[in-house]
């Protein structure tokens, strides 16, 4: 959706608003800036990689288990 498809009344007031917000101060700007470089994490863990396999791998297979309780009609997810 463009503003053209708006009625002409918030067509307006979308582009007032836009002119109009309000930008942070520089100094604020920097100041956040900083602080969300030294909040930082540390580096990833070293195995990261087999952490998202081990995840990814424990969801699927908890998928494949619902679909085949779902299939056998046995647990709670039974049809």
């Amino acid at each position: 959706m463009s503003l053209d498809d708006l009625d002409p009344d918030l067509c307006e007031l979308a582009m007032r608003l836009q002119r109009e917000r309000p930008l942070p101060a520089p100094a604020f700007r920097g100041d956040l800036g900083r602080s969300l470089i030294a909040r930082m994490p540390q580096p990833r863990p070293r195995r990261l990689r087999l952490l998202v396999a081990g995840q990814l791998g424990a969801g699927a297979l908890l998928l494949v288990v619902a679909a085949l309780g779902a299939v056998l009609q046995a647990g709670p997810l039974a049809l």
